[in-house]
């Protein structure tokens, strides 16, 4: 069983930074690409930024400049980097992994964890 455990999240004044980290643990064979996506009350979930294995980074506009994903492939981590928050970035946050599971003829399978609160204040 796959499992995405997220943490780092919490309450910080707008201007300040926060690092989200995200660890993948179980019977994985292969991550394609790691991620996060948000989720403020009231709206749909929406990307944040992405990494694949090779180190490749999209983002959204809105965290172009301030945030900065980054990976550890040997330790199934992926990190969010958040500064100068604005209260607008006030949200469950949410890693995702598109991963290969050790199962036979498994295929790459979209993974989410359970999210982490982060509050900014003004």
């Amino acid at each position: 069983q796959v499992q995405l455990v997220e943490s780092g999240g919490g309450l910080v004044q707008a201007g300040g930074s926060l690092r989200l980290s995200c660890v993948a643990s179980g019977r994985i064979a292969s991550i394609k690409a790691m991620g996060w996506y948000r989720q403020a009350p009231g709206k749909q979930r929406e990307l944040v930024a992405t990494i694949t294995s090779g180190g490749s980074t999209n983002y959204a506009d809105s965290a172009k400049g301030r945030f900065t994903i980054s990976r550890d492939n040997a330790k199934n981590a992926v990190y969010l980097q958040m500064n100068n928050l604005k209260p607008e970035a006030t949200a469950v946050y949410y890693c995702h992994a598109r991963l290969v599971p050790i199962v036979l003829f498994s295929s790459a399978t979209d993974y989410w964890g359970q999210g982490t609160q982060v509050t900014v204040s003004s």
